[in-house]
């Protein structure tokens, strides 16, 4: 008597969020399409780009809202440049609620299909070790949450995922999110929106350069727009200093307990 397999439909449809999300990934990278979100590409079609939102402006914001939701879902090498761009071209005041809205959109999107595809099975089939590292996340998922969003320690994607493979609510991780990237997002609008002098004159001499060496401009006529330089210490302190205001609540939890029970 042969042995029944067990169902694959309930497992095959868990995993369909994943499989579909996954290739969408393979194809933006295997198109290229992670490439366009450059500083030079925006740099160069500054001008271009600067008539078109004149012309069509709720046009262009959701083609850019769209498109910072991809960027995010797929977990594609842009978002910093997605920001700065948006506030280069459209001023921070449109740029920064747009960009922290899609951001919670798209890091939402890969939570969602990380704890349905990956998250719940795991729980399910993890030893104590995990269960107690899942309940202890649980019980401060907000102030952990703010923590890893405010201080720029971990990649974006990383922190988009984990909190799915540690049981977090949608709520928290929705509410977590959204306030914790609204100062790096502002920060990094308000520092795009005064980009526009310096990138006119990166592009008069870059132009300048190829006119001169066409032959082999892509090695001898660099595009320097430093992002690095955007990211002072200052910022990076004060982004530590929220970071640490937000585990304030957790050591009061963990300080008044003993003294609780004392």
């Amino acid at each position: 008597m042969s042995e029944q397999k067990p169902p694959t439909g309930p497992k095959v449809r868990r995993l369909l969020p994943l499989i579909v999300l996954l290739g969408a990934m393979a194809l933006a990278y295997g198109m290229g399409w992670h490439q366009l979100f450059t500083l030079k590409t925006i740099g160069l079609n500054y001008e271009v780009l600067r008539n078109f939102i004149k012309a069509h402006l709720g046009i262009a914001l959701l083609i850019y809202f769209l498109g910072y939701v991809a960027v995010v879902a797929l977990s594609l090498p842009g978002a910093l440049v997605m920001t700065v761009s948006g506030g280069l071209l459209f001023g921070w005041k449109l740029a920064a609620p747009a960009a922290v809205i899609a951001a919670t959109i798209g890091a939402s999107i890969v939570f969602l299909v990380a704890k349905t595809s990956v998250g719940e099975p795991l729980a399910a089939k993890a030893g104590p070790w995990l269960g107690k590292l899942r309940n202890g996340f649980r019980e401060n998922a907000l102030s952990y949450l703010l923590f890893l969003r405010l201080v720029p320690a971990f990649p974006f994607f990383v922190v988009n995922l984990a909190p799915a493979l540690l049981g977090v609510p949608l709520r928290t991780y929705v509410i977590g999110t959204f306030f914790g990237i609204i100062p790096g997002t502002l920060a990094f609008s308000v520092a795009g929106s005064g980009l526009g002098t310096a990138i006119k004159a990166q592009n008069a001499i870059y132009k300048a350069c190829i006119e001169q060496l066409p032959a082999n401009a892509t090695a001898n006529c660099p595009y320097t727009v430093d992002l690095g330089a955007l990211m002072t210490t200052e910022l990076i302190a004060a982004f530590v200093l929220l970071g640490v205001v937000a585990l304030i609540p957790i050591a009061l939890k963990k300080w008044s307990k003993p003294h609780a029970e004392a």
